[in-house]
């Protein structure tokens, strides 16, 4: 028998009797990050990161939680875990499971570019590397992010000059952070919608230093946002939460931007392409740098990305998980006290 394996609840130690990143309700959960759709609730404990920690339980409530740094082992039956730096968002790891001379590791979300905020990835060494696929096409191939906030800073000059509200999207946890790590402040305020600055609120509490942003609230006069910028979640857009900016200039910040036909599909002016996945180039330089030779790819472009990698020799399968990737944080709507600010 496998030292992990795959059923109907999620990713599988029956030596331990843990899972991780369970999309069920199970009794231990080892948790890669905080995004929905890797940290459910429900489980009767939990195991995370240090700095994962304080914004799984904002999301998740009263679950009885506990952390581990980087690096250190907590053994179950015989069997050694540890978390290592995913670089996906900040207190993201990779799950190092060993038992015996067999090494899995699973992913989670990553991305190997160092954003200045998460932990940067660090390679595992493994026989066996589970893999997400979220842009696992050859199309999908990232420009250096110094390049694409230049971008950002100077359509916000050019909306600024024109005396519109500049608003960029992106999910609340993760995404907002990184925007505002490359924002040119010097330009004008950032605004942020109240689902982000709670995240943001959540962070800085723990140490983190993040710019300064303003939360949008109904006290806020109309007139003080035209020339400044506001982050807002994509849930948002389309609400009427959005129409008290006046005339705005709405840019969507997403790996999906590579696509023709998705910056009209969000229904945005300008697209930027910046995601905290891997692109094509990343997903294959990450495999290598595990030594793996068995790869399961959970998802994104499961099927094709798994046979490319069949042809390169690997011993590669695509895997039904209910992982989504990029997509998971993009639909969360605004909730109803964010939306009545």
């Amino acid at each position: 028998m496998a030292l992990l394996e795959f059923n109907d609840n999620g990713i599988y130690c029956s030596r331990a009797n843990v899972y991780i990143d369970p999309w069920k309700p199970v009794d231990r959960a080892l948790i890669t990050h905080g995004h929905a759709d890797h940290s459910r609730w429900g489980h009767k404990a939990y195991l995370a990161t240090h700095s994962a920690g304080p914004v799984i339980k904002y999301r998740l409530g009263d679950i009885n939680l506990q952390t581990v740094g980087y690096g250190e082992v907590t053994t179950i039956n015989g069997v050694k875990f540890s978390f290592h730096p995913a670089g996906h968002i900040i207190g993201s790891a990779q799950i190092r499971v060993a038992y015996k001379g067999e090494v899995w590791v699973a992913s989670g979300d990553y991305k190997l570019e160092d954003d200045g905020l998460s932990e940067a990835y660090e390679p595992v060494k493994c026989q066996h590397f589970i893999t997400e696929s979220t842009f696992g096409l050859p199309v999908y191939r990232w420009a250096q992010q110094e390049d694409v906030f230049a971008d950002i800073n100077n359509w916000w000059r050019s909306n600024q000059s024109e005396g519109k509200v500049s608003v960029l999207t992106g999910y609340a946890l993760g995404k907002a952070q990184r925007l505002l790590m490359g924002l040119d402040q010097s330009i004008g305020k950032v605004y942020t919608h109240g689902a982000i600055e709670n995240t943001n609120e959540v962070i800085r509490a723990q140490g983190v230093s993040l710019p300064e942003t303003i939360r949008v609230t109904k006290e806020i006069n109309k007139k003080d946002y035209p020339g400044n910028l506001v982050i807002t979640t994509p849930g948002s857009v389309g609400q009427a939460w959005i129409k008290k900016f006046g005339t705005i200039s709405l840019g969507a910040v997403s790996g999906w931007m590579t696509l023709r036909g998705a910056r009209r599909r969000r229904g945005a002016d300008r697209g930027f392409v910046l995601s905290d996945h891997c692109d094509w180039p990343m997903l294959l330089e990450a495999i290598d740098l595990t030594g793996a030779d068995n790869i399961y790819v959970t998802h994104g472009y499961t099927e094709l990305f798994s046979k490319y990698l069949r042809g390169k020799g690997f011993n590669a399968v695509e895997l039904e998980t209910e992982y989504e990737g990029e997509l998971a944080e993009i639909e969360v709507k605004a909730t109803s006290e964010d939306s009545a600010e």
